[in-house]
């Protein structure tokens, strides 16, 4: 279910808690993501960035996972 007030994961900042609403990519980018466990409905916080800021560290079921801003771009969100 898209939701219009959905961000996108990278816009948010640093402690944010979010629930995901969507993901808009396809083919092996989006495997990718699903293989990760973020999946539509799954609760995500945004723990830390890298000194450049990219990539950002996100907590998704216990576990710390990196995605790029270019990865977490079409991952659509809402804030908890």
């Amino acid at each position: 279910m898209k939701d219009s007030k959905a961000q996108s994961l990278n816009t948010l900042p640093i402690g944010s808690v979010v629930k995901i609403d969507s993901i808009l990519t396809t083919g092996e980018h989006r495997r990718r993501i699903l293989d990760l466990g973020l999946i539509p409905g799954s609760i995500v916080t945004i723990e830390r960035s890298s000194p450049s800021g990219n990539p950002i560290a996100y907590r998704i079921r216990g576990s710390l996972i990196a995605l790029r801003n270019e990865e977490a771009q079409s991952i659509k969100v809402n804030i908890l």
